[in-house]
């Protein structure tokens, strides 16, 4: 099969009209063109170019083969252009994942990425478990986890301590818990996946740590209708600070046991798969999380 690098060169030696030409314009030594040609007329097993001190006269099949070089040297042109141009320009198309509950943080972000950089459409895929971002073809993935050792590369953008918190009518209804162990008493909101529950929590403070397996009144498998429920005077919840952090502000959350601080953290990283080759529009969306969790 013959090599499309060959017979590139084999289009320019032609277009030229020399191999000193076309050695000239590739850039290269004449005798590597030389090389290339000889290795392209062995591939085919046949003579291309008729060869003098004076010129250069195409063959019968070197007619032939000159018309299909000339399309695979365009479009390696084209290819060459097409690279250069993702990397000079930020366009195309991002494919996002994160988990389900960061769904709320995440589409104000893109939002934001897309109205600064408006050649860019964004996939964004919600799951709660670890996709693989080669098999999916996922550019960058928002996790909040300690990442174990792999060939990804995991940018940190901030951590992420939960904290608990209530609605007021839940408080004003069932009391504010002073000590880690009144959770056992209260009604505590718990996150589960399969037959798991999280419902052992760690906390500081006084005394401390304290390890409380809390009475789950309610155990969902999202952390984002488990702040639903929170809002809603449900009981108890222990969630990341980004999940609940706006609701604070308002006043619509309170945060309880606030000199017992929950120990469980779950940093937040920007995972993508290799730095070499890396699209501009994949390195200047990892750059706009990191400037968003920073400000």
């Amino acid at each position: 099969m013959a090599n499309p690098a060959h017979l590139a060169v084999f289009a320019t030696v032609v277009k030229t009209g020399s191999i000193s030409a076309a050695a000239k314009q590739l850039g290269c030594g004449k005798s590597v063109v030389s090389r290339q040609l000889a290795k392209l007329e062995e591939e085919l097993g046949a003579r291309l170019l008729q060869r003098s001190t004076r010129r250069l006269a195409l063959t019968e099949i070197g007619q032939m083969v000159l018309q299909e070089a000339q399309q695979i040297e365009r479009a390696l042109h084209n290819i060459d252009h097409l690279s250069e141009q993702f990397q000079q320009e930020v366009c195309g198309l991002l494919r996002v994942s994160c988990s389900v509950a960061g769904r709320a943080k995440m589409v104000p972000i893109i939002a934001a990425f897309m109205a600064r950089y408006p050649k860019v459409s964004v996939n964004l895929q919600l799951e709660d478990h670890i996709v693989d971002l080669i098999a999916n073809q996922i550019d960058v993935a928002i996790r909040a986890a300690h990442l174990a050792d792999s060939s990804l590369v995991a940018r940190k953008l901030t951590d992420n301590h939960n904290l608990l918190v209530a609605a007021p009518a839940y408080l004003a209804r069932a009391g504010q818990p002073t000590h880690p162990q009144d959770l056992r008493t209260h009604a505590c909101l718990v996150y589960t996946q399969g037959m798991r529950a999280w419902n052992e929590w760690n906390l500081g403070g006084p005394g401390g740590p304290y390890k409380v397996q809390v009475n789950s009144a309610l155990q969902i498998n999202d952390g984002g209708a488990l702040v639903n429920a929170a809002l809603l005077g449900c009981g108890i919840l222990s969630a990341g600070r980004l999940l609940v952090r706006d609701y604070l502000e308002t006043g619509e959350l309170q945060q309880v046991l606030v000199d017992y601080p929950s120990l469980a953290s779950a940093p937040i990283y920007a995972v993508y798969p290799a730095r070499q080759g890396l699209a501009l529009k994949t390195s200047c969306f990892v750059q706009f999380l990191v400037e968003y969790f920073v400000a």
